[in-house]
């Protein structure tokens, strides 16, 4: 890992091109597991070079010190873990790492310009993306959204009732803008699964062309085969039984048929879009009054359905008693159908989305497809662990198993 005074030299290097003067560089953050770090970067115009552009994308006076984000990623080099055979011993989670930091880097510099100032993101300054000896090393120098969103989006269901609603309408407006241009992304260029990349290309780089995740999240079957193995091998657990055991003559699992379904072309081709892939409250700023948010932590971004998006929201950050007409039943019920506070969210999002793309989504098989990413997303956490309103997430997953109609639908969707 470079020192701090070698990041501040890349920060120097990135924008005295733009025309600016780096006159601070201070590590604000550790990335996971010591990937690299966040820090903040000060720097002035020098008069020289400066862009017009850029100038008013930073928007800050002449005179005062510009205030900036450097996002700096230098992972370690080990691509394996462990011994026996090689494709047994590739650490996944390191791959999925190393290829979602150039994943945003794609978004910022490729995706982020074409979105509208009401779906707020930083502006890319200026970006690096190399690799030498087995090292990748990416930078990014991105606007600081402080500037104009100040608050910072607190931990697991703080938001209050005016953020969350800020947060639906903005990824109403980003699910709405990317589903009119899904057939700007080449499949055949979007990035695989982790393994999958590594197997076929023996690299943990992105082709030069870039790309966005086939498949957008980092919870999706395909990637947690471990985990999903552990717990349909855990006979004890109430999940194993219930989403990990064969349906009807088929061979797959609902869990399986739920990970296809939301996938798949075939079935939801028609309302895929690009969607943030870890949406949560930590990875939010709001304006004073809670009113706008803008989003960032774009390295899971990717194809999918917008709802997989919504099932983290409601689980991690949205308030219990927004989605529940009673907060007592939630732990004296073992079964809850949609609740008046969890559909008013729902339709409030499926309107603004409707508004954005100009595209029909009927609120049924919008239904139906809110109701498998749930399932989905409690496939994941009863694997990796639960938080956040899990009790109610169980609670409508047991009601939702239970309901003949979507069972019916799922079959016929996806089992021959």
């Amino acid at each position: 890992m470079k020192s701090p005074t070698n990041i501040a030299q890349i920060a120097t290097d990135l924008l005295h091109p733009q025309g600016l003067q780096v006159s601070s560089c201070t590590s604000i953050q550790s990335l996971w597991a010591g990937y690299g770090h966040i820090c903040h970067v000060e720097a002035t115009w020098d008069g020289v070079a400066e862009s017009k552009l850029l100038h008013t994308q930073i928007c800050a006076a002449d005179d005062k010190p510009q205030s900036l984000i450097l996002k700096y990623i230098q992972p370690p080099t080990t691509t394996r873990r462990g011994s026996g055979n090689a494709n047994k011993s590739v650490d996944e989670g390191h791959i999925r790492k190393v290829l979602s930091y150039q994943v945003e880097q794609f978004f910022y510099t490729h995706l982020a310009p074409r979105m509208p100032p009401q779906i707020a993101v930083a502006p890319c300054i200026a970006s690096i993306n190399s690799s030498s000896g087995g090292t990748n090393t990416t930078a990014m120098v991105l606007t600081d959204l402080r500037e104009k969103f100040p608050i910072a989006g607190e931990k697991r269901g703080t938001l209050n009732e005016i953020q969350v609603k800020a947060a639906l309408n903005w990824l109403a407006g980003f699910h709405g803008l990317w589903w009119m241009s899904t057939n700007d992304f080449d499949h055949s260029r979007c990035v695989l699964p982790p393994l999958e990349h590594y197997a076929q290309h023996q690299s943990l780089s992105l082709p030069a062309q870039g790309g966005v995740w086939l498949n957008g999240g980092y919870t999706y079957l395909a990637t947690r085969r471990k985990e999903y193995a552990d717990l349909q091998g855990d006979s004890d657990l109430e999940w194993s039984s219930k989403l990990c055991q064969p349906v009807g003559s088929g061979r797959s699992s609902i869990a399986e048929l739920a990970a296809e379904l939301l996938s798949s072309s075939r079935a939801i081709g028609p309302y895929k879009t690009l969607i943030h892939g870890d949406v949560k409250s930590e990875n939010l700023f709001t304006t004073a009054s809670g009113d706008a948010v803008a989003f960032y932590d774009f390295q899971y971004v990717g194809l999918g359905l917008g709802v997989c998006d919504l099932a983290k929201l409601f689980t991690c950050s949205i308030p219990l008693q927004m989605l529940v007409d009673d907060l007592g039943a939630v732990y004296t019920s073992s079964e809850l159908t949609m609740q008046t506070g969890e559909e008013q969210l729902l339709r409030a999002y499926l309107s603004q989305l409707r508004k954005v793309s100009s595209k029909e989504y009927e609120w049924e098989e919008f239904v139906r497809h809110w109701e498998t990413a749930l399932v989905d997303w409690l496939r994941f956490q009863a694997s990796w662990g639960f938080w956040g309103n899990s009790e109610w997430l169980e609670c409508r997953v047991r009601s939702i198993l239970n309901d003949k109609r979507w069972m019916k639908w799922l079959e016929e969707l996806m089992v021959d």
